[in-house]
């Protein structure tokens, strides 16, 4: 869990704010190539921590759901798709029914108190 939170999503954060904020910016055009670095440096040594193994415990857990959250925060791109073992660790965690019920309730707290239209 704590790999997920300080490891992984500060990177995935840092290129998702540059793609989906500042793109078309002279400074974020210069910092993307390093951020993208250190984004795929760290999905590297995740996706070699993860190979031979379906979850990052042995079997499915919290820290699953958490580092799946994270893995998706930069869907403006193809990072994770990149690495392939990455890539179906996701689709097989988001596959779970405790995943989608997790995403589901989180989702439903933010429709409870989105701000009036």
């Amino acid at each position: 869990m704590f790999a997920a939170l300080n490891s992984i999503e500060p990177h995935l954060q840092n290129l998702t704010e540059i793609d989906l904020f500042h793109a078309g910016t002279a400074w974020a055009a210069e910092r993307r190539p390093m951020v993208l670095e250190r984004a795929t440096h760290r999905l590297a040594d995740l996706a070699k921590s993860l190979q031979g193994k379906e979850y990052l415990e042995g079997r499915f857990s919290a820290a699953d759901l958490l580092m799946t959250t994270v893995l998706r925060i930069p869907r403006q791109t193809d990072l994770v798709a990149q690495f392939p073992v990455l890539d179906a660790y996701c689709r097989r965690c988001e596959s779970r029914p405790v995943f989608r019920k997790a995403l589901a309730d989180q989702l439903a707290t933010f429709a409870r108190n989105a701000p009036p239209q």
